[in-house]
């Protein structure tokens, strides 16, 4: 998740993250949209003979529908299956996002869909680019005023987009900027699928892989996210491959045995971060909900039926969780499993009372792994010069 998080000098001396990070309380779907709701304000009701009432007041979002109810909607309204082809090449093949500006459409239809479909739920407020010119991070002003990142990251022909699920997240990990507020609402399906369409559209080419590592904890916004999976895939939509999707959680354990069962097969990354439930808890704590047992159960369980191998993230925090020890009982912990470590030494943010292990130290560490026979990676740090592995500027403008 995203980790850094702007705290005044004056708060520098007695923040300690590990100390005060405490669990919010959980909050019901209504009330995560309701500010979004109380803003949209009632629709109209269209004026044109042919579009009648018949779809009713409710406004849909457009990245939020799967392809059989897009081809629903139209068939509804009178429209051939040929014009749900066309939709669907402009938004998500050319990446338009302008009813007005799809001129193979009849006006009819536009002005129909524009009144009745919302579409371009997104504003681009800013895009800042790193010096090296391989990281790229995108601020998205949300309808209701809030505002999430999503970062690309390029490596080679490789261009992966850090999708955002959440403003702000539950799961308050000590480290991570996100969590720092609380959860403040879910993003719709739309909201989420949208990130990669307007990133395509800079681009002028196709992104080729997607991690859900952005603002938020993914299996928290689980409908939502499950939506937003099954429209990337899509290939009458989005067209992604599973094997290039990966959705990263702190263990939801419910959900992840969910996920498993809507066999969409998309990778599985588990936020680990500790090699017991002691050091966990301090560093995670929403890990106080479930069992680390458990936790560990569902991700190998995902990994099995889904024949995908399971990642565990490990950010090294200086004097918590990099010791020698520390090591040996996560190589222990991990011992048998078709899986890989990806080590992330933290990156230092002015604020918070971490520190990042020195090089020794994170050698150590990856080498003890390494010789257990735990196949392991280490993270290196791209776009630090804009605070791209972080929510930092999302943050300040949430505040």
């Amino acid at each position: 998740m995203f980790q850094n998080l702007g705290i005044s000098q004056s708060q520098r001396s007695r923040f300690n993250p590990i100390e005060a990070v405490s669990y919010p309380r959980d909050r019901s779907d209504a009330d995560r949209v309701k500010d979004r709701d109380a803003d949209e304000g009632e629709n109209q009701v269209l004026k044109h003979d042919r579009y009648d009432a018949r779809i009713g007041d409710n406004m849909r979002e457009f990245c939020g529908l799967l392809a059989k109810e897009v081809r629903a909607l139209l068939e509804e309204v009178g429209e051939k299956e040929f014009r749900a082809k066309q939709l669907f090449d402009w938004v998500y093949q050319k990446g338009v996002t302008r009813y007005d500006e799809m001129l193979n459409l009849p006006q009819s239809l536009r002005v129909f869909l524009k009144e009745k479909v919302q579409l371009g739920l997104l504003t681009l407020e800013k895009v800042e680019d790193s010096e090296d010119g391989e990281t790229r991070k995108f601020l998205w002003r949300l309808p209701d005023n809030r505002f999430v990142e999503s970062v690309l990251i390029l490596s080679g022909e490789r261009k992966t987009v850090c999708v955002s699920s959440q403003v702000g997240c539950p799961a308050r990990c000590a480290f991570c900027a996100s969590g720092k507020e609380g959860m403040i609402r879910n993003l719709t399906p739309a909201e989420i699928v949208e990130q990669v369409v307007l990133i395509n559209q800079t681009l002028n080419e196709r992104v080729s892989h997607l991690v859900f590592m952005g603002m938020g904890e993914p299996l928290e916004n689980y409908s939502s996210v499950v939506r937003a999976l099954k429209i990337l895939i899509d290939p009458h939509l989005m067209g992604f491959s599973p094997r290039k999707i990966t959705v990263s959680t702190v263990g939801v354990v419910p959900n992840i045995k969910r996920l498993m069962e809507e066999d969409l097969k998309v990778n599985l990354a588990l936020s680990l971060h500790a090699p017991n439930q002691h050091i966990r808890k301090k560093v995670v704590p929403y890990a106080r909900k479930f069992p680390f047992e458990d936790v560990l159960k569902s991700a190998q369980e995902y990994a099995k039926f889904t024949k995908r191998d399971l990642t565990y993230e490990y950010v090294l925090l200086d004097g918590i969780n990099d010791r020698e020890e520390n090591a040996e009982e996560l190589a222990s912990l991990l011992k048998g499993q078709q899986c890989s470590v990806n080590l992330i030494p933290y990156n230092p943010v002015m604020g918070l009372n971490l520190k990042r292990p020195s090089k020794e130290k994170i050698e150590t560490f990856q080498e003890i792994l390494s010789k257990r026979g735990i196949r392991t990676t280490r993270r290196y740090t791209k776009g630090k010069d804009i605070a791209a592995a972080c929510g930092q500027l999302a943050l300040k403008k949430n505040l």
